[in-house]
């Protein structure tokens, strides 16, 4: 099972990221502008009333809609999506459902598919 603070010292190791700061999610600077990543889940809990902040459930971008599909397909316990996001390449994945090393796969990957040239050097330098 894996918590916010995982997903904090997952981050913390990505250079150029940045917390939000009006609910849980972090991005990526790509020339000046935050690019999301990963960020908690607004469920529409009813029709006609505002979505609902659900820390339980996080919102991980996808390098493209195949991978997204591929999760979905390989464990719909851990990973699922919603209308608003048809079309859109991220996956929903439950914490408790997901081990720390998966996530770590999955924010990585999300980073990557974001990050500019510069920081994804920065990145395998260190590796």
């Amino acid at each position: 099972m894996a918590t916010q603070d995982d997903v904090r010292a997952i981050v913390a190791q990505l250079p150029g990221t940045v917390e939000g700061s009006d609910r849980f999610g972090f991005s990526v600077q790509v020339r000046g502008k935050a690019k999301g990543i990963v960020w908690s889940w607004a469920e529409r809990i009813h029709p006609k009333k505002a979505r609902v902040i659900n820390d339980s459930v996080l919102a991980i971008v996808t390098p493209n809609l195949a991978a997204k599909d591929m999760l979905i397909d390989s464990d719909p316990a851990k990973f699922f999506t919603e209308p608003h996001y048809n079309g859109y390449p991220a996956v929903l994945v439950r914490l408790e459902a997901v081990s720390v090393d998966e996530l770590e796969d999955l924010i990585v990957e999300a980073w990557r598919s974001k990050a500019p040239a510069d920081l994804l050097k920065q990145l395998d330098e260190r590796e």
